[in-house]
């Protein structure tokens, strides 16, 4: 498989709402694809980096000047046998996953079209379908944060998780646990915690959660191992897991019970399924973020949520939950059961609307 070109797009895309976060409140999506070209398929990836520099130190911008200056040459007419060799290709760059997993995932989807297989086939996926869970960003008032988990459990969603930060934290909790008593709660604080706040973080137990996602700093391993001493409550990781390594630090040490995974957090789907395997065999479950996506990089995360110790829901919703208009046909739908079909055509098994990614375009650079 010779990899001949690829097309860097710049798409701007509105949210159906704002989502707000601990650290940032996002109402338009900023979102870099890419299309590689080789002898036998054309791939779709997508950049899942955010527009400032407050999840990750990547940006859109960064993950631009990346690919185009550093990646795509490390690339350039090279031959490969499968699409798990990129990763050696582009390991000499340090850092810059979400940039390095956006080149390798459309690689992955142009193998598994050459091979006239599923994407989820082609990484070793066994479900033929996925659980979904739903996001739900900090709210203004109590009421309104009641209604909106109201709403995604009536369209099925399995699982709810609430952004938490502090002085948004026990009294939303304790208004779901009243009003929702039986629903599968989880909190992600996105590192709005400290180590000396670890009494309000266990207060939290009394709400049997799930787990409670990545409390405390963004690299902060050992304050985490230091912290789920002191809690029952699973920690999950999320922003610590950058590589297979940290990864195999977090299981080692006991900074958590449960992490994680997500494609480009950590550089790709040949790395994410190394960690995914790491967990499995310690028997750790793991569970799909999500990073905002438009349809390309939500049909990559179906493909790699097919995997088998994917346990838990994850956060791939239905297209229509975040977008007005997806940029993939068809678009992602979640059954009455809060559940998505994995799909079976080969690749990544939905179709780039084409026209519509052109009207979205704001910026587009062909490489050669």
């Amino acid at each position: 498989m010779r990899i001949r070109e690829v097309v860097l797009r710049e798409v701007r895309m509105k949210l159906v709402a704002p989502f707000q976060t601990s650290v940032e409140l996002t109402d338009e999506r900023r979102i870099i694809l890419t299309e590689v070209v080789t002898d036998g398929a054309v791939g779709w990836g997508e950049c899942v980096a955010g527009e400032q520099p407050f999840y990750s130190p990547e940006t859109t911008d960064t993950a631009w000047m990346m690919m185009r200056d550093f990646l795509w040459p490390m690339l350039r007419g090279r031959e490969i046998g499968a699409a798990g060799e990129v990763w050696g290709l582009l390991e000499h760059v340090r850092g810059h996953n979400m940039a390095k997993a956006a080149l390798e995932a459309a690689i992955w989807d142009a193998e598994a079209k050459e091979k006239g297989v599923s994407l989820a086939k082609l990484l070793g996926g066994t479900r033929e379908e996925i659980s979904s869970g739903v996001s739900i960003g900090i709210k203004d008032s109590l009421d309104e944060l009641a209604a909106a988990v109201r709403k995604e459990l009536a369209a099925g969603y399995q699982r709810i998780k609430i952004k938490i930060k502090p002085g948004k934290d026990v009294a939303q909790v304790k208004r779901l646990r009243e009003e929702f008593p039986g629903v599968k709660l989880m909190e992600d604080a996105n590192s709005a915690y400290r180590m000396e706040d670890w009494p309000l973080l266990k207060e939290l137990e009394n709400f049997y959660l799930m787990m409670i996602e990545q409390p405390l700093g963004w690299d902060d391993l050992f304050g985490h191992v230091e912290l789920q001493k002191k809690l029952n409550t699973p920690i999950c990781l999320d922003e610590c897991i950058h590589t297979e390594e940290q990864a195999r630090a977090a299981i080692t040490l006991g900074a958590c019970k449960i992490i994680n995974i997500k494609m480009g957090r950590v550089g790709g789907h040949l790395v994410a399924r190394r960690i995914h395997d790491l967990c499995q065999q310690n028997g750790m479950p793991v569970w799909c973020g999500g990073m905002l996506e438009a349809g390309i990089g939500r049909a990559h995360n179906i493909a790699l949520s097919s995997l088998a110790n994917f346990t838990l829901p994850g956060d791939v919703t239905a297209s229509r939950r975040y977008w007005h208009e997806d940029i993939i046909e068809p678009e992602v739908t979640v059954s009455a059961q809060g559940t998505i079909r994995v799909p079976t055509g080969p690749g990544i098994g939905f179709e780039p609307r084409r026209e519509l990614i052109e009207k979205l375009t704001v910026r587009k650079e062909r490489l050669v």
